[in-house]
């Protein structure tokens, strides 16, 4: 791998003939996660605006890549390897000389800095923390590699022109763990809804377990990993089977799949359980559902909550670090409850599903992430606007 593939870019042309981009957004890939979400929205958002947007991927792939504009340049970097991303970069950045640079999640943002400090480009380059990195080092495949995520965030991102985190508890665990000054870290939470998602509720769907009968439907949505504890929401629904007539369907793929599916049958609830895998539009589920449930044992902010609220559903969560608490207002938008704790949790889906909150309240409050609001942040971060001013 020696180069890499962009729509509209041949190799060999000679730089000066290039377009300058105002922003590159840098990312692994645009599988189906938040994250990957929420760089779409951004990107999007920004080419809306007249912005000249690059989306550099290490590798071009994943459901959300079909959702990004024609007027954003995707860049394939096709790599294999860190050090063959970092090539790709570097090359990027001295050939293309974009503006500014954001880089969403760890190793996106500690391969750019590399890059750029290879490429000697004066790009302007902020790093982007989506999830609680002292989690997510721990959740890496040996000792080894756990010491050296932390020891690369620690060494690069203080060369970085700006940091973000997605919510207050992820800027502290990343100040922490990182050992970085937290007044260095700014919070600008995801751009969660936008005018797109809000249409998409309302579109039709064709899922036996949205029938509209007298039987409840629950949601959740995530990938299969532990991070999201599906184990604990599938025992605490077999509670709520018990006294309820209730389905759940737990919408993503992920490793755990196979566990969870012979969990649901260990607790006889094998026909009221659903594991559709991807789904295209969860907006028009959540719009449907009588309840959506977070049950994570951590997260970086909790998209999939602000998600549902938009769709005027009815949220409950665990009262995991870092995100939900703050998206719920500590409760007042929905209850939290403590993590792992499976009667607390069927007890909560009890109570809401008896007492739901009004849809306006939920849609007021999922409009604080809109594309809109959050965009302005960014561009201010990027350099890309005036402190309180809309951008290009």
């Amino acid at each position: 791998m020696d180069g890499w593939a962009m729509v509209g870019w041949t190799q060999g042309e000679h730089p000066e003939m290039i377009r300058r981009p105002d922003v590159a957004m840098v990312i692994y890939s645009l599988g189906g996660g938040g994250a990957e979400r929420a760089v779409a929205n951004l990107a999007g958002a920004m080419a809306s605006r007249g912005l000249v947007v690059d989306l550099v991927l290490c590798r071009a792939e994943g459901p959300y890549l079909e959702e990004i504009p024609d007027s954003v340049q995707v860049v394939d970097c096709n790599a294999n390897s860190s050090i063959q991303w970092r090539s790709c970069l570097s090359r990027y950045l001295r050939e293309h000389g974009p503006q500014a640079a954001l880089a969403t999640m760890e190793g996106a943002g500690v391969v750019t800095l590399w890059a750029r400090r290879s490429a000697g480009a004066p790009t302007r380059v902020v790093v982007c923390s989506q999830n609680t990195l002292s989690r997510h080092s721990a959740a890496a495949v040996g000792l080894k590699e756990r010491h050296l995520l932390r020891w690369f965030v620690r060494w690069f991102y203080r060369g970085a022109d700006g940091i973000v985190a997605i919510s207050q508890g992820v800027a502290d665990d990343l100040a922490r763990t990182g050992w970085l000054s937290r007044e260095a870290i700014q919070v600008i939470h995801n751009p969660v809804v936008t005018e797109k998602s809000l249409a998409l509720a309302s579109e039709p769907v064709d899922y036996p377990w949205l029938e509209a009968d007298e039987t409840e439907t629950l949601v959740s949505a995530g990938r299969l990993t532990p991070q999201k504890d599906f184990p604990t929401l599938l025992r605490a629904f077999e509670r709520v089977t018990r006294n309820r007539k209730v389905r759940l369907a737990i919408l993503g793929e992920g490793e755990d799949r196979p566990e969870l599916e012979s969990l649901a049958k260990e607790l006889e609830i094998q026909d009221k359980v659903f594991f559709p895998g991807f789904v295209k539009n969860p907006h028009a589920v959540y719009s449907r559902a009588d309840l959506f449930v977070l049950s994570s044992a951590w997260e970086g902010l909790g998209n999939v909550l602000v998600e549902a609220m938009a769709s005027g559903c009815p949220v409950l969560s665990t009262d995991c670090p870092h995100g939900p608490a703050e998206i719920l207002a500590r409760g007042r938008y929905g209850p939290l409850v403590p993590v792992g704790d499976v009667g607390a949790l069927a007890e909560g889906m009890v109570s809401v599903l008896d007492s739901p909150p009004s849809e306006e309240s939920l849609r007021a409050r999922a409009m604080d992430f809109h594309v809109d609001r959050i965009t302005d942040a960014y561009l201010t971060a990027l350099g890309l606007v005036e402190q309180g001013g809309r951008g290009v």
